[in-house]
């Protein structure tokens, strides 16, 4: 099945060749940066145990209002419209004092899917039938049943979660496009990445950007070089741009 949202950096066009390199037994599946979770929703079930994880909190709001409350989130979209003077109301208040939860994720669900690029910043022009949105909701609720939603720093949620019979997704934001992406992360995260990643019990697979920094810095792992089409080439002339990407394991 296919996500419900978009977001930046997500592994629409990607998950296909990570899955395929996915080893054949493991009996618990941790997503550390969760993002739209487009691997988690490749398949039905990935193992006994899924855990998804993000460190930003209006994301992982959002994935458990779907998962607790989705009846509610659906009447509160139910009011809500594709248009641009709603949109940049919405960017102004889904962060007030005093929203519920609910209210909260409604307007941030609305904010990435009528946006831009999925930035939830800028207005998209696009056509979205709320409606049609709001009913594919009840299908990742039930994808969602059996999944364990967790908002913690990736070293944190490794320390919980790794064990010899894991499989650990990562997909972090890529090496010098941080500043695209809400919650911080620096040149010293992607090195203390990599350090945590050196101790695992488990077995980790990682998408990267395609960089010598990067290609330096796991060196001593399993790199395999990628190409898959630009997320926004629909909206160019030139059609065959490829992006480079790495998938990186250490078995």
């Amino acid at each position: 099945m296919n996500s419900f949202i978009s977001w930046i950096g997500g592994k629409k066009l990607l998950r296909k060749e990570i899955v395929k390199r996915f080893p054949e037994k493991f009996n618990r599946y941790i997503e550390v940066f969760g993002g739209a979770a487009w691997v988690l929703f490749s398949k039905d079930k990935l193992s006994n145990m899924e855990v998804y994880n993000d460190i930003n909190g209006d994301l992982v709001n959002l994935f458990r209002c779907v998962k607790f409350h989705c009846g509610e989130l659906q009447r509160e979209l139910s009011f809500m419209l594709n248009s641009r003077e709603m949109f940049y109301d919405f960017a102004s208040q889904y962060n007030t004092r005093g929203m519920t939860d609910i209210q909260r994720a409604a307007r941030f669900f609305i904010l990435i899917k009528t946006s831009y690029g999925s930035d939830h910043r800028s207005y998209g022009c696009v056509k979205r039938n709320v409606n049609v949105m709001t009913r594919y909701l009840t299908d990742i609720q039930e994808r969602l049943s059996n999944v364990v939603i967790e908002n913690k720093d990736f070293e944190d949620l490794l320390e919980v979660y790794d064990k010899e019979d894991g499989l650990v997704y990562l997909d972090p934001p890529y090496y010098g496009t941080e500043r695209y992406y809400q919650a911080q992360f620096s040149k010293e995260d992607h090195v203390r990445l990599c350090e945590v990643l050196k101790n695992v019990k488990g077995k980790f697979i990682l998408s990267y950007n395609d960089c010598e920094f990067v290609k330096d810095l796991y060196r001593d792992f399993n790199i395999d070089g990628v190409e898959r089409n630009h997320n926004l080439v629909g909206k160019y002339k030139d059609k065959g741009h490829r992006y480079s990407e790495l998938v990186i394991r250490n078995y």
